[in-house]
This record gives C-alpha cells, structure tokens and sequence, in this order.
C-alpha cells in the first residue's frame, strides 16, 4: 500500500506496459513502486471497457490517481479539444504520467501534478478514477468527498472499483451523501459506477 503515499526512493527499474486504450494501441513508461507498475491494471482495463470515451469537447477532465497515466493520455488522444488534470500523490507517477503525456504527443493538453497544485475553483466536466480502495474506507471516503465536490452541476465522475473490496458498499455510502448513483457495467469481479449529483 505504500505507492499510494510514498514516493520511492533512488532510481525505478524502467518497464514498458503496452495497452489498448479505446482503438489506440499505446507503449507507456513504468517503473518500480507506481500503482500496478507492470501492465494495465484488471479494474482500469475494466473501466476503459466497459465505458466509451467521452465525446470530443472543450472540456476538462480528471485522472483522480493516474498511476503511470494510461487513463489520462487516453482521454486526451479521444479528447483533442479538452483538457486532462492527472493526479497523484506518488512523484514518480506523476513524472511518469507527464513523461507517456509527451511520447505520445498531447503533453499540451496534459497536467500531471500531485493534488494540492490544483486550484481549488478548478472543476471537472468528468472524473475518470481507479480509486485507491485499500488507503482504508476513512481515507477513501475523505478522498471522494473533496474530487467529487469538484465537478460541475452537469458533471460525472466514472469509478471502478472491485466487488470484493466494497463496491457495493460504496455505492450505498455515496448515495447516502447524496450522490447519484447508478452501476453502469460489471466484468471480472469490478462495478463501474457513473456518480452524478442529485437533482432535486
């Protein structure tokens, strides 16, 4: 659990994931001590599956936990006219992120930083998320209560999260604090989950 928190130290043993992302097929930089450092992560590969990428608008977008990036230069290959925020706690996933960001030519339309550089007016048309459930419930309800207050009125936050490890029970808290909350698909063990706000 320590690549949530803690940026390892010294140099990362380089490894290359390679990954279909919506038709694209990508060749990312990983290394050592990032979320699932040697392939796509199953409940990241779910979530680019189960969901078609969003329509091309100007609009911005959230990768909340990037990990090495596959999510965000996802969105912006499909998403020319937006804007990806990509965050993460761990330094050497947000270099990495920013690294696949510019081997693949949307470095432009790609900001990977660790959350605090983020604006607090900044919001978000979509939160694309892999949430960290294992930072325990406490610390992952903290977490959905601030990105997910981030989203415009119209917005949606798209979440993948593993049956055995509370998706079910997620879903009741979220709509407990008066989230919209509907599952959109289910594969291997993992809910998507589409949260919106409530209207009245």
């Amino acid at each position: 659990m320590s690549h949530y928190f803690v940026t390892p130290d010294g140099p990362g043993r380089p490894r290359t994931v390679r990954a279909r992302i919506w038709g694209h097929d990508l060749t990312l930089a990983s290394e050592d001590g990032v979320f699932s450092a040697g392939r796509l992560d199953l409940g990241t590969a779910v979530l680019l599956r189960e969901l078609d990428p969003p329509v091309n608008r100007p609009a911005r977008f959230l990768d909340l936990g990037c990990g090495f990036g596959p999510i965000a230069v996802g969105l912006a290959l499909e998403c020319p006219d937006a804007h990806v925020d990509a965050i993460d706690v761990n330094e050497r996933a947000v270099a990495l992120t920013a690294a696949n960001a510019k081997a693949l030519g949307v470095a432009d339309r790609v900001t990977a930083c660790a959350p605090e550089q983020i604006g607090p007016a900044v919001r978000y048309d979509e939160i694309w998320s892999n949430p960290p459930i294992r930072i325990g419930k406490a610390a992952l309800h903290e977490l959905l209560d601030t990105w997910l207050g981030r989203l415009t009125q119209d917005g949606v936050a798209h979440l993948v999260v593993s049956k055995n490890l509370g998706a079910d029970s997620l879903a009741a808290w979220l709509a407990r604090q008066g989230w919209h909350v509907v599952r959109v698909g289910s594969a291997k063990g993992f809910r998507v989950l589409d949260v919106t706000r409530a209207t009245a």
